[in-house]
């Protein structure tokens, strides 16, 4: 029984009729950049994360870039983030000129550790981007504190957490602005690239659609400077097609990691673990073993799927060199990198197949 890390055929079955309905339509009217599918995924996104303004553009990490573009922060500004994470959280900041200034992480939930929040603030730090990993919202609070004593932004990196709650709050609400990124296979994913700015700041809202779209609201008149970062047509109409079945899709995820929990109890993995401030949505479920390669490896021989997420930290990543830091500066992160890996997890896994994963594992761990 082959299994994948995430089955996006079955998603795509599920919804067969309507996607190839809303891509024909977009293909026959030959619309294929802006228009009113843009504005209505926008709109949804918006609505469904309850905030006021959804400005869609090209990808997750442009979304970051101009979020932080256009709340001023730029060269020797400094914004606080986490190491465990894609390239896109730091990248995105370097790219407006500022510098990523890392702190270590929580050992089971692997998001930022917040008490290490105060140590890390200077004269020169702008802004705080908490990645909320794997689906897991950071506990936000004292984010929000920090912020609040030190007047900065706080930008979320939910590029992994659409539809996450932290106090009944969803991820994308909890900040100044939010970054989604509808990757093919994110919870909520479009069949490209395509990311999308969520926030209650109509200023800001503004200044990034403008930038987004070469800097102009007006074809051909041109009063900022700009980049060419948007979503197009036929994504929109994909999107608003999955988007109201983002909600069920989570719940599944939620009651596949249940089943996980339950079958890999004794198994000496190291399971997620999840905080009571919120509802988790399970982008992956990630276990740990210092013997990951020989599980990957029995897993990979039965036709399963599986992955690290992540082999290299980024402040030891060699893009980076020039930050300064070293071995052993961020423990826990370090300690994580060479043990965690995600099994396959997804709304349609059934019972059988989750439990052909634990057999497996038990098999390669027994």
């Amino acid at each position: 029984m082959d299994i994948p890390l995430l089955d996006l055929r079955a998603q795509y079955a599920g919804l067969k009729d309507e996607i190839d309905g809303a891509v024909g339509e977009v293909l026959s009217q030959a619309a294929f950049i802006g228009g009113p599918r843009v504005k209505a995924i926008e709109e949804a996104v918006a609505e469904c994360c309850g905030v006021s303004h959804g400005v869609a553009c090209g990808n997750g990490t442009d979304a970051l870039f101009l979020i932080l573009a256009n709340l001023g922060i730029g060269k020797g500004d400094e914004i606080i983030t986490t190491p465990f994470t894609f390239v896109a959280s730091a990248e995105s900041i370097v790219h407006v000129g500022a510098v990523p200034v890392f702190v270590d992480i929580e050992p089971g939930t692997y998001n930022m550790d917040v008490g290490q929040l105060e140590a890390a603030v200077t004269e020169r730090t702008k802004a705080i981007m908490p990645v909320h990993i794997f689906g897991q919202c950071v506990d936000m609070d004292p984010v929000r504190e920090a912020a609040k004593r030190h007047g900065l932004a706080v930008i979320e990196d939910a590029c992994q957490a659409i539809g996450a709650t932290y106090r009944g709050v969803r991820a994308g609400a909890l900040g100044d602005a939010a970054a989604f990124s509808f990757f093919p296979s994110k919870n909520l994913g479009c069949a490209g690239d395509g990311g999308m700015i969520v926030t209650d700041d109509a200023e800001l809202a503004a200044k990034a659609k403008k930038m987004a779209s070469h800097g102009t609201s007006k074809k051909y008149f041109h009063d900022a400077m700009g980049v060419n970062s948007r979503l197009d047509s036929l994504q929109a109409a994909i999107l608003l097609e999955k988007l109201p079945h983002l909600d069920d899709w989570n719940a599944g995820r939620r009651a596949a990691a249940a089943v996980y929990d339950e079958l890999l109890a004794d198994s000496g993995l190291a399971l997620p673990e999840t905080r009571d401030f919120g509802e988790p949505v399970y982008h992956l479920y990630v276990v740990r073993s210092p013997d990951r390669d020989g599980i990957m490896a029995a897993l990979k021989d039965a036709g399963i799927g599986t992955a690290v997420y992540y082999p290299r930290a980024l402040h030891l990543q060699e893009v980076f060199g020039y930050l300064d830091y070293s071995e052993g500066d961020f423990p826990v992160v370090e300690a994580a990198q060479e043990e965690v890996f995600a099994i396959p997890l997804f709304p349609e896994i059934t019972r059988e197949q989750q439990e052909r994963v634990a057999e497996v594992i038990a098999g390669a761990t027994g």
